[in-house]
């Protein structure tokens, strides 16, 4: 079993130093309180604000941000999931793309990065103007002797991502977010589903409180792989704490196997054979 800690928070946006000291607080909070990792919201360090994102934040930036919540990490000997604008990888970028992914990365209790995820699916407008989407899918990697893999945000609400996550043997599903006030089906109805259905720990950070024009639900879960909730947080500022395994795990899996019984062949076969009409499933973009 692994302690996780979860953090709901306030950003202020761009102001680093603010939030770095909010996830340093959680970090010794959290280490104090036994727990081998914290899980922080989408793009806390520089808060949540697409376009003033792309159009104040020095990219230049970025790796000290890095090396300091790597800082934290180690200076409090726990693992930390933090999510931060990474450069979209192919060189050159035309110069009125974006430049950036959305990012999450772990981080040992040593400050070692052990896994990278960028954001597939972006969400609104202003997300798809700021930031490029990736296509890469998630990764896995043995955490504390459980399976972790990353998503962020809008991403857990396609059930396909989580499926792709599980699909290559992930136990555990970290996903910071950002969700506005409204959308509380999300945590409630969405992440306990996708924990249900793909039979792993999934762990939801979001924000609170208001950013620039966002207005943040809280809502922060913790669902194990029966879906039921381990730990959810109201609508302040929160530090949740659940203990996450492999042996519930194992058991769903057992008990229903539905890992095992999928029939992806067929699933495909199926998606070739989506109707072709206008204004029916299956169409190409105009």
């Amino acid at each position: 079993m692994m302690l996780l800690s979860v953090l709901q928070a306030n950003a202020v946006v761009l102001d680093i130093e603010a939030n770095l000291r909010t996830v340093d607080h959680a970090a010794q909070r959290s280490a104090q309180a036994g727990a081998d990792l914290l899980l922080t919201p989408e793009l806390f360090p520089v808060g949540y604000a697409p376009l003033r994102l792309r159009s104040e934040l020095d990219p230049e930036a970025l790796p000290a941000i890095r090396t300091r919540l790597a800082d934290i990490a180690r200076r409090n000997r726990i693992a930390l999931v933090y999510s931060l604008p990474a450069p979209v990888r192919a060189e050159p970028a035309p110069a009125n793309e974006p430049r950036w992914h959305i990012s999450a990365t772990l981080v040992d209790a040593q400050g070692r990065e052990i896994l990278d995820y960028a954001k597939v699916h972006l969400f609104g407008g202003e997300e798809r103007k700021a930031f490029a989407a990736a296509a890469e899918p998630p990764a896995v990697v043995d955490f504390q002797g459980i399976r972790t893999s990353l998503l962020v945000c809008y991403d857990i609400e396609f059930p396909e991502a989580a499926r792709a996550a599980a699909a290559r043997g992930a136990e555990l599903l970290l996903v910071p977010t950002a969700l506005s006030a409204g959308f509380e089906a999300v945590p409630q109805v969405l992440i306990r589903a996708r924990a249900l259905e793909s039979q792993l720990n999934v762990a939801y950070a979001n924000h609170c409180g208001n950013e620039d024009a966002y207005t943040f639900g809280g809502g922060s879960v913790v669902a194990g792989p029966d879906g039921v909730l381990l730990a959810e947080a109201g609508d302040g500022p929160a530090l949740l704490f659940a203990e996450v395994g492999t042996a519930a795990v194992n058991a769903a899996r057992d008990e229903v196997p539905y890992l095992r019984e999928r029939r992806p062949g067929l699933y495909r076969e199926w998606e070739a054979r989506l109707p072709q009409e206008p204004g029916r499933p299956g169409d190409a973009p105009a």
